[in-house]
């Protein structure tokens, strides 16, 4: 199984990105998808979720109504739109596919992890 994330980079406080992760050697409808980060010297934590079917999300409180997810089945890829970032959204962006039915939002319920893309927000 390999997560390929990409998209990540250097964007000005209010500006926008858009993180990809292309998922192969697995079936990716059946998984739930998500994406997390980490902040140097900082716990990983979850931003987002996406259902198998694309259907239901859920988000982090700090990032609701700023980002959005979302997954093309067809391109067995997720994606992660980041509009009016903030310096404290800086981090190391991690994909990962959970093959569980629930949208989970704690990082041990993911079975596999992408390496990561890093997103840096200037002040």
């Amino acid at each position: 199984v390999q997560l390929q994330a990409s998209g990540g980079g250097l964007v000005q406080t209010g500006g926008s990105l858009r993180l990809s992760c292309a998922a192969s050697g697995l079936t990716f409808r059946w998984y739930v998808m998500g994406w997390f980060r980490q902040a140097p010297g900082k716990e990983r934590e979850f931003v987002a979720a996406i259902s198998r079917s694309g259907g239901s999300t859920v988000y982090s409180d700090s990032v609701k109504g700023r980002f959005t997810i979302s997954r093309d089945n067809a391109k067995n890829t997720v994606y992660l739109q980041m509009n009016s970032l903030k310096p404290e959204d800086a981090a190391v962006y991690y994909c990962a596919a959970d093959n569980s039915a629930r949208l989970e939002v704690t990082a041990a319920a993911y079975d596999y992890w992408g390496q990561g893309t890093l997103v840096t927000v200037s002040s």
